[in-house]
């Protein structure tokens, strides 16, 4: 095992300089505020659009501001700035960065190949339970009740559809709000067939670049923010100061009393417009690991929090000296606009609308590639559009899907009322399962009294729950749309999530003994050719049934034989010196080798090139340890022939590293408790007392000529292996519902999952697999 100090230098808190912050903070600008700062383009359009008029007492208008200043005081400042935003996981955010907590806390995870060497990752970042644990009730509970496991993940996949959801909604929505301003410049008769078109063009733009990567024009996305924020709010102080010096009076929630009291179940209905003020929000949490909590919260408090406060004032301030509206537009953000300025402002709006809609499409890719490493979404290609800029990917099936989505909503729909409508709705939601997933962390992961939780959950739940219902109820005037992508991908993700657990179980208990692989030999006619075959499996013991058939079928394998296994690990990132773990197969003899390769949900798998030589690296290392290891005075306990496994990382390499100093640390892999009916079925090492021996690498630098001549044969058979070329077997499974089971269970096996694994990416092109070097089982 790797030295732990070494490892908790990986993705440990870094504190930045002043300097270094407020960099952070000027560049969080563009990427994480791009969405929420482009809100007040639609919301009072949105707002009084059907269920309220704008009355000469200004009660309406009042009343919207005194709402609009509340939401965005208690939600994105009180809840996600204070509160949220210290529920990270190693640094980073989002619904998967709660789940991944919660599930290191408690035994909820449904994920399969669950190990307790993945327990010493030093990113599976555990706080020491204090004395007395409030929470240990509720965890038990949790634990115990198999059905909340399944709830949990439902829930977690009901948010990561509504943020794909926002994907599809945001883009257009903004880019339609801010091209409307030529409504104002042009007849009526000639708008309606411009804005459109206009809209439809910038989008297919938009999502025809995504291809070159953000960091090509991502170094514009901060300015263009800056200078848009600083235009609302220079555009609000005028027309505060202009139209209505006393427009601060309406922040006073009485305001908000009288508006509900007047306006009665249209002011209720109009809620979902307001609502749409805090679009965009849940950025905040979720990038947060490309920037700091302090950089996030310095930007918001104090940039784009009082930008947006003046903007609304401002259109407040406007619209309560002009009460003679007639047309949309009127109440509309571009009216409040003086005439001289208004193109200009126009311009800024349109590049506003593009950055915001490249956040939350960025946004969705990363949310799909974490859905799809946890086993809850159909492989896709993922293509990563920057070698420096770690995080920056590309999925063109998900980019094609949204761009026609996109544009089937701007043609569909005509008007922000709708649009305002659906995106409200996937909005609350998103937030209504951070509120719940961030109650559940209060308890297990900070420790703190269920009360406090309850408290968080009941105050910042109700808010949200009262603007739910207000999108809700709009389900027939847009906010169905929201609800049928939800419903659709939510029925994706949980075929494909459910039927690659059965397909684990199935796998795990049809593996083949080892004794079955050592008994292969020339005896039964066996050849050992010349190359490295690296078999991929889902198993971190035992040899798949796949490798059988395939050697029935083809009575030869390599002489160097290497079981892969790509599992994902309940963490954002795995440090790439713990990232392999590494183990025999067999006896030395035998040249068959384990190889556990461990990604966490935000890692970046290498590409086939890297990974190969990678994995001969680690392997070479491995030999070495282990000879050394050998020579210790400890017995390793080796069951049924396999022994345990090492971690081997690229920080722990025997070469060009003089004086680093690892730990090495053997323990029995093969011994495995298994779950045969359990939907949770795994493979959990037993904790046990590690023998831990110490090296230094100049020992083996200086002693080089003094291996052992086993361990040099086994050396220069893995280089020859390597340079005789490297295979790759795959298994191709067909999977089936079992005779006699329900009708539902044949239609999501049989129907369902085989449909989506015909038509989705093969596990070659996911994992980069050379076409000239695939074996694959039939």
């Amino acid at each position: 095992m790797m030295d732990p100090e070494i490892g908790k230098s990986f993705k440990s808190p870094i504190k930045h300089s002043w300097k270094s912050t407020l960099l952070l903070a000027y560049q969080s600008l563009g990427v994480v505020y791009g969405d929420l700062s482009i809100s007040p383009l639609y919301v009072f359009k949105s707002t009084f659009a059907e269920d309220i008029t704008h009355s000469e007492t200004n009660e309406e208008i009042f009343g919207v501001l005194s709402f609009v200043f509340w939401t965005l005081t208690l939600v994105p400042l009180l809840k996600y700035v204070f509160i949220v935003l210290r529920a990270d996981d190693n640094g980073e955010g989002g619904t998967f960065a709660l789940y991944s907590s919660i599930c290191r806390h408690a035994n909820v995870c449904l994920l399969p190949n669950r190990q307790v060497a993945d327990e010493e990752v030093s990113t599976y970042k555990l706080e020491a339970p204090p004395e007395k644990n409030n929470g240990s009730w509720v965890k038990i509970w949790l634990e115990k009740h198999k059905k909340l496991h399944t709830a949990l993940l439902v829930v977690v996949m009901l948010g990561t559809c509504m943020v794909i959801g926002d994907g599809v909604l945001t883009p257009a929505i903004s880019v339609f709000s801010a091209v409307s301003g030529l409504e104002l410049s042009m007849s009526k008769d000639h708008h309606q067939y411009a804005v459109v078109p206009i809209t439809c063009f910038i989008i297919i733009c938009l999502f025809a670049l995504q291809h070159f990567g953000t960091h090509q024009v991502g170094f514009l996305f901060a300015p263009v923010v800056l200078a848009w924020l600083l235009c609302i709010s220079a555009l609000g102080i005028y027309n505060i100061v202009h139209w209505n010096p006393h427009v601060y009076q309406a922040l006073s929630p009485y305001y908000m009393l009288r508006f509900l009291k007047k306006t009665k179940k249209g002011g209720w209905m109009s809620l979902g417009g307001i609502l749409l003020c805090i679009t965009g929000s849940e950025a905040m949490f979720a990038d947060l690991g490309h920037f700091s909590y302090a950089a996030i919260q310095i930007a918001f408090t104090t940039v784009v929090y009082p930008a947006l406060i003046l903007a609304y004032m401002g259109q407040a301030a406007y619209l309560s000296r002009h009460h003679k509206i007639y047309t949309s537009y009127q109440i509309g953000f571009y009216a409040s606009v003086p005439e001289s300025v208004r193109w200009a402002v126009l311009m800024i709006a349109i590049l506003a609308s593009v950055v915001g809609s490249q956040a939350i499409i960025s946004g969705t890719f990363s949310i799909i590639n974490q859905s799809q490493s946890l086993g809850c979404f159909p492989r896709v290609k993922v293509v990563h559009t920057s070698d420096k800029i770690h995080g920056q990917i590309y999925i063109p099936e998900i980019n094609w899907m949204l761009m026609i989505l996109c544009v089937a909503v701007a043609v569909g729909f005509r008007n922000t009322k709708h649009m305002g409508n659906a995106s409200g709705l996937a909005v609350i939601t998103v937030m209504l399962v951070t509120t719940s997933l961030t109650s559940l962390v209060i308890i297990l992961c900070w420790h703190k009294p269920p009360l406090l939780a309850l408290a968080f959950f009941l105050f910042f739940g109700s808010i949200e729950a009262l603007y739910f219902s207000a999108s809700l109820i709009k389900f027939l005037e847009g906010a169905w749309l929201p609800v049928l992508l939800a419903f659709f991908l939510m029925t994706i993700m949980y075929v494909w999530h459910y039927a690659t657990i059965k397909k684990y179980e199935y796998d795990l208990h049809n593996k083949v003994s080892l004794d079955w692989l050592l008994a292969l030999g020339d005896k039964l006619g066996i050849v050992r050719v010349p190359g490295i075959g690296l078999v991929y499996t889902g198993l971190i013991s035992g040899i798949p049934a796949n490798f059988s058939r395939f050697v029935t079928n083809l009575p030869a394998f390599h002489r160097i034989l290497v079981f892969v296994c790509i599992k994902s690990v309940p963490v954002p990132y795995v440090p790439p010196a713990e990232r392999y773990l590494v183990g025999r197969v067999g006896p030395p003899s035998h040249r068959s080798y384990r190889c556990i390769a461990r990604y966490g949900y935000r890692d970046v798998h290498q590409d086939i090139d890297s990974f190969e030589s990678e994995l001969i690296a680690r392997l070479a290392d491995f030999i070495k340890l282990d000879s050394s290891y050998d020579t210790c005075e400890s017995s390793c306990s080796v069951e049924r022939g396999e022994r345990g496994l090492t971690v081997i990382g690229s920080s722990s390499s025997l070469m060009g590293h003089p004086n680093f100093e690892i730990d090495v640390s053997m323990a029995p892999s093969s011994a495995s408790v298994e779950f045969p009916g359990d939907v949770n079925s795994a493979e959990l090492e037993p904790v046990s007392n590690e023998k831990r021996v110490r090296f230094f690498m100049d020992d083996y630098q200086g002693s080089d000529l003094e291996l052992e001549d086993k361990v040099r044969e086994e050396l220069e058979e893995l280089c020859d292996a390597q340079g005789a070329g490297m295979a790759f077997i795959l298994g191709h499974s067909h999977v089936r519902a079992k005779p006699g089971s329900s009708f539902l269970r044949k239609l999501v096996i049989d129907f369902g999952y085989n449909f989506l694994r015909r038509n989705c990416r093969g596990p070659d092109v996911v994992l980069r697999v050379p076409p000239a070097s695939l074996l694959e089982d039939s």
